[in-house]
């Protein structure tokens, strides 16, 4: 029988946090999952770090790409061999923070057929683990497309979304250079409902080898695309899209001024664009 969630991990040369992120899947109490791991790099440890966990787990599956590029293509090329119902995303310099998370999740989406995909909250942490910071996306699906073309309204390794709900929308698009799970998102958003559970599922690193951090050029460009693209779909393009032309500006500061104020400007962002729901009586 195929497992009811695949878990989908992208690895590009960064194998000092892997086994943090395989061990929080191995953790998880849903069990019913096959982990995905592929390798779009050259990094000689990658494959011995895993073949250790697959010693010890065979629901782990290694898939390397003889030529690499950019995420959404070893996204697409992880979900074309994805067997599972569900499909879950975890970075490889992430973990999840809760080991109930997939259950919890899959008992949404069971329940709620009419939603195509569900996130949660997120642990900022610094390389050496320490928290920086927490914050809550917004929850319902009215909250969340309200603000969906001005800031991303999933934390993609928080995700869990319904196979056939993403191959119904194309997958990740190849074409951008970054921002593919924003705008995949949004696409999934014009098929069915989102939802954020208000609990934190997930410990995000936020440090100078991310691929944030890295890809922030790229970023700015796709999210100049990805607010035009969903313009007509979503409200705030009159905001959304200025965001996106400041935050292009940034990234074409000298490298030592991203370096000093990536880290800060990072978890002020998610600050003042989190969610905070209301209190019950």
């Amino acid at each position: 029988m195929p497992p009811r969630v695949s878990v989908l991990m992208l690895t590009y040369d960064r194998p000092q946090f892997i086994a943090n992120a395989i061990g929080s899947v191995l953790a998880q109490q849903f069990q019913e999952w096959e982990l995905l791991v592929v390798h779009d790099g050259s990094d000689e440890q990658i494959p011995l770090i895993v073949a250790e966990w697959q010693r010890r787990d065979p629901r782990i599956l290694y898939l390397h790409r003889a030529i690499a590029g950019n995420i959404a293509e070893a996204s697409n090329f992880g979900l074309s061999h994805a067997r599972g119902e569900y499909i879950a995303v975890l970075d490889d310099d992430d973990d999840w923070a809760a080991p109930e998370k997939l259950s919890k999740q899959i008992a949404f989406l069971d329940n709620q057929r009419d939603h195509c995909c569900c996130g949660g909250g997120v642990i900022v942490v610094d390389s050496a683990g320490r928290e920086q910071m927490r914050y809550l996306k917004p929850q319902h699906n009215e909250q969340i497309k309200r603000s969906a073309l001005i800031v991303n309204p999933l934390a993609h390794s928080t995700a869990l979304y319904r196979r056939e709900a993403v191959v119904k929308a194309g997958g990740y698009d190849e074409t951008l250079a970054g921002f593919q799970d924003w705008d995949l998102w949004l696409k999934l958003g014009k098929i069915g409902k989102l939802y954020n559970f208000p609990e934190y599922f997930l410990h995000y690193r936020v440090w100078q080898g991310s691929g944030s951090f890295h890809q922030s050029k790229a970023n700015t460009e796709s999210a100049l695309r990805i607010t035009r693209r969903h313009r007509h779909d979503y409200a705030g393009f009159p905001l959304a899209f200025p965001l996106a032309l400041l935050y292009h500006a940034y990234a074409h500061l000298p490298a030592w001024v991203q370096r000093a104020s990536y880290s800060s400007l990072s978890r002020l962002k998610k600050s003042v664009f989190s969610h905070r729901p209301a209190p019950t009586l």
